[in-house]
């Protein structure tokens, strides 16, 4: 028997598997990141502490498994997007610790270069060169701007910000990664991302597949701080045998939408995939098709292995774990899934809404003054209620998503897979379904990120012979078919939730 180990470091966990050849986890382990907090809006992870996590997970796991360890014969990794540090190409020393994806410290930047006339002249330029040439690239930086959740500013922050950075990096002794490219450095020494992990900092060019120039030369960051960019799937080195006592080849590195695309076998054009977890993301493959949305829908990398490039069009909204996590914590709910039981235990939410902005409203709102809150409260209010309120703003902000994907693309969608830790709740996958009016289908596993990088490095290495063999490891919980009659009993419910959205927009001030 062949084993594979998959690796998925996500912004609160850290999870290890290792799965047999039939695609059953054998053995898995899990430990808490810690986030830091040093001041407000700053959100760090330690990276001393999280490579310590990261052994001690992959440890565990090995330990429990009760398998020979020779036997796991590849190892694919998943990580988070967005978060990322910077270190001494020397001694290896990190400058800084890991800058989160839920980081605000660069936001006045942000603000600043958005309302220059820098990038108010590269949105008119590039407008009239969409016109002249019809290209959709410049159709997409005609209404571009920066964003807190890309690291492009926060890595200028830094270079400003952090002593001895800006001089290492101009004498070409600083290295720039994301979580992918520091752990694949800690394993192997080699300094390497692959193109979907590139493709969510904001400073790579999807259209013309290179780190982009044009943000370098923009913002003055050296360009030898960045790591090579290879094909998802390939040999990326071995690590070491002291680490945990036995040589382990890595066959796969990616970044977690992309490798929850492939987990849920979304190969086809217009397969669609939903992840519930700390936020929502709706992610479509657009195939070799890069798609330019004016809405916010952004063009990212699903894949590459050797001559195949697979895009994928995405859609987030940052607030759904969030919502659940908070509700736990001030004694709301107890128990996810039991929440399914008391919102239907009610007919409707009783006119009451909840608004899930905590980080701002998202595509196509795109208001990131926005407050979170509950709205039409009543003394007939009770606590099914707001917690049907609860769970139907997260289907609320996916339908938001799913509406501009419909008027952007012309794709049609058989179905909608689903994974993540809130896709364990039946009230909001069954609403999902009647909303858009397609099959909702869950796996037996929530984690398909960890199950996409456990595909593709066993294709690799030879554990499996095709795709079409790990086709039919996937297997369906449950499917959750749409009812056309709740479909329209729902339409002047969302439109007072919409309603809602602008009484809670615009709240916080842009300088506060």
């Amino acid at each position: 028997m062949k084993y594979i180990g998959a690796l998925d470091v996500g912004t609160t966990t850290v999870r290890f598997h290792i799965i047999d050849e039939e695609a059953n986890t054998i053995a898995s382990s899990a430990e808490k990141v810690q986030l830091l907090y040093p001041k407000p809006g700053f959100v760090e992870i330690d990276p001393d502490k999280l490579w310590t996590i990261i052994v001690n997970v992959i440890k565990n796991t090995l330990k429990e498994a009760k398998v020979d360890p020779e036997s796991i014969v590849g190892i694919g990794i998943s990580t988070q997007r967005g978060s990322f540090t910077t270190w001494n190409s020397k001694d290896g020393k990190h400058y800084h610790n890991f800058i989160t994806w839920k980081d605000l410290r660069a936001d006045s930047i942000v603000k600043q270069w958005n309302s220059s006339l820098t990038i108010r002249g590269l949105r008119i330029g590039s407008y009239i060169l969409h016109k002249i040439l019809g290209e959709k690239r410049f159709l997409l930086m005609s209404v571009f701007k920066f964003l807190n959740t890309q690291i492009t500013l926060r890595l200028l922050w830094a270079l400003q910000n952090v002593p001895g950075l800006q001089e290492a990096a101009n004498d070409g002794n600083a290295l720039f990664g994301s979580i992918d490219c520091w752990l694949l450095y800690k394993l192997t020494g080699k300094h390497v991302t692959d193109v979907s992990s590139a493709a969510a900092t904001g400073l790579f060019d999807p259209f013309l597949m290179t780190w982009s120039d044009l943000m370098m030369r923009l913002l003055g960051i050296p360009c030898n701080m960045f790591p090579e960019v290879v094909d998802t799937s390939r040999n990326f080195g071995v690590i070491p045998k002291d680490i945990f006592g036995v040589e382990i080849p890595i066959f796969c590195s990616m970044a977690d939408q992309s490798a929850s695309l492939f987990g849920s076998g979304c190969m086809q054009p217009g397969d669609l995939k939903i992840t519930l977890g700390t936020g929502t993301f709706m992610n479509v493959n657009s195939g070799r098709k890069l798609h330019a949305s004016v809405a916010g829908l952004y063009p990212v990398v699903g894949w590459q292995i050797g001559d195949e490039l697979v895009y994928m069009i995405e859609g987030a909204w940052n607030d759904t774990g969030t919502i659940v996590e908070w509700a736990k914590n001030i004694g709301i709910i107890d128990n996810l899934a039991e929440t399914a039981k008391i919102a239907n235990s009610v007919n409707d939410s009783d006119g009451v809404y909840f608004i899930p902005a905590f980080s701002g409203l998202h595509i196509p709102i795109n208001d990131y003054t926005a407050a979170a809150g509950f709205i039409g409260i009543k003394p007939t209010t009770n606590k099914s209620h707001i917690i049907r309120s609860l769970l139907e703003s997260i289907v609320f902000g996916i339908m938001q998503l799913f509406y501009v994907l419909g008027e952007e693309t012309n794709f049609t969608h058989q179905k909608i897979r689903i994974d993540g830790g809130v896709s364990a709740n039946d009230f909001v996958l069954q609403l999902l379904a009647d909303l858009t009016g397609l099959d909702v289908e869950r796996g037996t596993t929530t984690e398909m990120s960890i199950l996409g990088v456990a595909f593709l490095a066993g294709l690799q290495c030879g554990v499996w012979k095709n795709r079409e063999d790990v086709e039919k490891l996937r297997k369906t919980a449950r499917i959750f078919h749409p009812n056309k009659e709740n479909m329209i009993r729902y339409q002047p419910i969302i439109a007072q939730w919409k309603q809602a959205l602008e009484r809670f927009g615009r709240w916080y001030s842009r300088d506060s």
